[in-house]
């Protein structure tokens, strides 16, 4: 049975259903709209969820540019956001040389389409390398804090010669090695049957008596003080006083704690930005193959690059994702 191909008041065909092109896209095409569509429905669920309980949590969610300071080969540099924001330009790079690659396409260059597929492959490689980098920084930690019987995370500062308070690491003032006699559970000394989470290098005790005997330490809370966007610090007295109600030192980060701050910061940094990566992931190995028939002249004989065109349409949407991504968690 034919299509019915209506015909508006231009005198232009459009579509009637059937096996016709609607708007002049594929079949292939359309679905990929489609599918971009539902996905980025799904993003903005996390995010509007994301939002919503940053909303909710405002007074006590961890600063971006006080989690995210670590960059490649700086050890012990404060560079908050540096890191990320490179991460951001070699995404939007990997979408320039995909749109280089679709318009060679159209010019039926094959050997171009080849090589600024591989470009765009390598930029997403680095990229996911990236993102695991951080999540590597992310889950280890950078200074580590204590977490008291309400359940709050306290982090330790000192003062410099300006005034300005500046968070140090447990290293920096605890000096001794753990003396409760714990043992990490693992199989080499006989507790394999005794599952547990990775202990910390130092105990509470450790830690409350390391700050009683350096009177310039300070505790900082969870507080954000809304006039200043920083975290209340305490004076000395509260300080030992908050200490002493703490009952666990706090190592980095993972699903039930972190030394950042609120504990679903870190639920959602996982679920996001681990999400997001899988798609990265997922259109890297996609990318891979395509490039592999276009060497091996695929498309060549088809005579188009469609399919160059479709994976390109994916790779500019995840792009496009991590760029709110990046916009609501690490910079608003």
């Amino acid at each position: 049975m034919e299509a019915n191909i209506a015909v508006n008041s231009d005198n232009k065909e459009t579509w009637g259903g059937g096996n016709a092109k609607p708007f002049g896209a594929s079949y292939g095409k359309m679905m990929m709209w489609f599918f971009i569509l539902s996905d980025a429905l799904t993003f903005s669920g996390f995010l509007a969820a994301y939002g919503l309980t940053r909303f909710k949590f405002i007074d006590s969610w961890p600063i971006a540019d006080e989690v995210f300071t670590h960059f490649p080969g700086l050890h012990g540099v404060h560079a908050p956001m540096y890191y990320v924001a490179l991460m951001t330009f070699i995404l939007i790079v990997s979408s320039v040389t995909m749109v280089l690659a679709v318009d060679a396409g159209h010019q039926m260059k094959q050997k171009k389409v080849a090589w600024y597929m591989f470009a765009t492959i390598i930029f997403g490689i680095i990229f996911v390398g990236s993102q695991a980098w951080e999540w590597k920084n992310f889950i280890n930690g950078s200074y580590g804090a204590v977490k008291t019987t309400e359940n709050k995370i306290l982090q330790f500062v000192k003062a410099d010669e300006h005034g300005k308070y500046h968070q140090i690491a447990l290293a920096d003032f605890v000096h001794t090695q753990r003396t409760d006699g714990r043992e990490q559970h693992i199989p080499e000394n006989g507790l394999w049957f005794e599952k547990e989470a990775t202990i910390s290098q130092y105990s509470v005790a450790q830690v409350q008596e390391a700050f009683k005997n350096d009177p310039s330490l300070l505790i900082r809370t969870e507080k954000v003080i809304p006039e200043t966007k920083q975290k209340d610090v305490l004076n000395r007295e509260d300080s030992l006083t908050k200490l002493a109600m703490a009952n666990q030192v706090v190592e980095g980060a993972n699903l039930h704690v972190n030394e950042y701050g609120n504990p679903i910061f870190a639920d959602f940094f996982f679920f996001i930005t681990g999400f997001h990566g899988f798609h990265v992931f997922s259109g890297i190995i996609i990318n891979i193959i395509i490039f592999f028939n276009v060497i091996l002249g695929t498309y060549e004989r088809r005579g188009h690059y469609e399919m160059v065109e479709k994976v390109g349409l994916y790779w500019h949407f995840v792009d496009l994702v991590w760029v709110f991504v990046f916009t609501f968690f690490y910079l608003v």
